[in-house]
């Protein structure tokens, strides 16, 4: 199965097939962890997420992208994600 790929202006992303939606929302956190296991579900967001794996352009760095449609849950995700 193809991987959609979406670029931006300042990512190449790629969709995590476990989204609901594949939408790039306002709020987002660039993450440098390739490898982390983030489980947006667990995080208690009151909006919609999405994650993706992401290459920065700026500067090649590999991490992933989550995207937020709230502000608020931006913050609550800044406040509790701990890398493995």
């Amino acid at each position: 199965m193809a991987t959609r790929t979406i670029t931006t202006a300042r990512y190449k992303l790629y969709p995590s097939p476990r989204n609901e939606s594949h939408t790039l929302f306002a709020h987002e956190l660039f993450v440098p962890y390739p490898y982390a296991l983030i489980d947006l579900p667990s995080f208690d967001l009151a909006g919609k997420s999405s994650l993706f794996a992401a290459c920065r352009l700026a500067d090649m760095k590999m991490g992933q992208l989550v995207t937020f449609e709230l502000e608020q849950d931006l913050r609550r995700f800044e406040s509790r994600f701990v890398p493995d």
